[in-house]
């Protein structure tokens, strides 16, 4: 699709997806139109279409960034040589590259239902690789003797979900500072799991 004249899309296209992100959290991706978002970057309506077919291609492409950095820096993490090291790992590094994204970590958990079939499945690939990282480690844990679990799928879901409500309550400045808050849950987490 061509460009608006003077228009810049390494500018605009990112100040798009601000826009649409801060929006979506903020009052829902069905309650948002495209007007408003183009209300909240500073152009006409139909000049977001230069930058995306439709609301709901901004919602996926608005996920999929935040799975594929996610995995990027997941992967990007030194691998610890013992499941449990493994385990604190991983739950030090969720809280921490959580905790400054609560807009992506709400449209990627709340706003799942609005995405379309394809989408949907797109974005469930995705989130698999992330947890299967999870469950591997409490697999190896487990065949180790180092962690008692009946089901290292529902723990690999059980924790997940409970580092990430992390973002629910946390507000930086408040009584206890990320690293006493990685550090109360890790306490959790290991004892979660028999270790």
């Amino acid at each position: 699709m061509a460009r608006t004249a003077g228009s810049h899309s390494d500018i605009t296209g990112p100040r798009i997806r601000d826009a649409a992100l801060s929006l979506f959290a903020r009052h829902g991706f069905a309650a948002v139109s495209m007007r408003q978002i183009a209300g909240a970057v500073g152009v006409q309506a139909g000049a977001l279409y230069n930058y995306t077919p439709d609301k709901q291609s901004l919602l996926f492409d608005l996920m999929q960034r935040h799975m594929d950095h996610l995995l990027q820096a997941w992967d990007d993490e030194p691998t610890p040589a013992t499941p449990l090291a493994r385990l604190e790992h991983f739950t030090r590094f969720h809280i921490r590259y959580h905790l400054d994204k609560p807009d992506e970590v709400f449209i990627a958990y709340m706003e799942l239902r609005n995405l379309s079939p394809e989408n949907f499945a797109a974005i469930e690939t995705l989130r698999r690789r992330y947890e299967d990282h999870l469950e591997g480690i409490l697999s190896q844990g487990v065949r180790a003797g180092a962690f008692q679990l009946a089901d290292a799928r529902i723990t690999t879901m059980a924790v997940i979900a409970m580092l990430t409500g992390v973002n629910t309550w946390y507000r930086p400045g408040g009584r206890l500072s990320a690293d006493e808050v990685a550090t109360i849950y890790w306490d959790m987490v290991r004892r979660s799991v028999g270790a």
